[in-house]
């Protein structure tokens, strides 16, 4: 387990990964939390490649406590691109005191040295609370620990339409394809979590309509309930 006692970012897609990962920062007690940081696509005005909208990824900074830091890219980004943003809000939280960033990355080598590759560049370092963590046990431990979450991407070649709008539990799990990965790690579905015991309120939402994008993810959209105020996004 790394522990820092600078503060820290926590690279925030709203899924359940990054709630692990925050849940096992703060037990560790590894430095304070500065904000969380999230890409948002132009455009579609949602969380990158998980398609949440904005509004919802409000809803979440506010039950967690924290400021939310919103990085802003192109639909079509390059990697490029994305460095050159990425890189920007990070030097900004350096020049702040912020050392290092969390993220919810279990056990893919190549992403974990990009990650820590750039960051060091800039003097920062990559943290995973849970990297070799298996994610059969990951997965009972966040269902154990009261996470709930709602699948809001499906890859279609590793998963059907079906299992999109799903909430990830017991009956989810047992019903995956031995080739999937329980934490969908390599990518077969994304989720969006609305309750756990980092959050001081569980997140409203209602499933909206399901989308089939590119030809190959279907999105299942989350949308407030009626009458509920739209929050906008507290800035770092």
């Amino acid at each position: 387990m790394q522990r820092v006692t600078d503060k820290v970012l926590v690279s925030w897609s709203g899924g359940k990964d990054c709630a692990a990962a925050l849940h096992a920062h703060l037990l560790h007690k590894g430095g304070e939390i500065a904000a969380l940081l999230t890409t948002i696509t132009q455009g579609y005005d949602r969380i990158s490649m998980h398609g949440v909208r904005r509004s919802l990824l409000s809803s979440q900074a506010r039950s967690l406590g924290y400021p939310l830091e919103e990085v802003f890219i192109p639909r079509e980004c390059t990697d490029e691109e994305y460095e050159r943003l990425m890189g920007t809000a990070l030097e900004r939280f350096g020049r702040i005191g912020v050392g290092g960033v969390v993220f919810g990355d279990l056990f893919l080598e190549d992403v974990r040295k990009y990650r820590e590759e750039r960051l060091g560049r800039i003097g920062m370092k990559g943290i995973f609370p849970n990297w070799g963590t298996d994610t059969a046990e990951l997965a009972e431990s966040l269902m154990d620990s009261g996470f709930r979450a709602i699948v809001v991407c499906v890859d279609t070649e590793a998963l059907g339409r079906d299992f999109v709008g799903r909430e990830y539990n017991a009956q989810f799990l047992s019903d995956l394809p031995p080739s999937v990965d329980p934490c969908g790690e390599n990518g077969e579905f994304h989720t969006f979590v609305f309750d756990g015991p980092v959050f001081s309120e569980p997140i409203e939402f209602e499933l909206g309509e399901k989308v089939l994008r590119e030809g190959r993810f279907y999105y299942c959209d989350l949308v407030r309930p009626p009458g509920r105020r739209v929050e906008q996004p507290n800035a770092a």
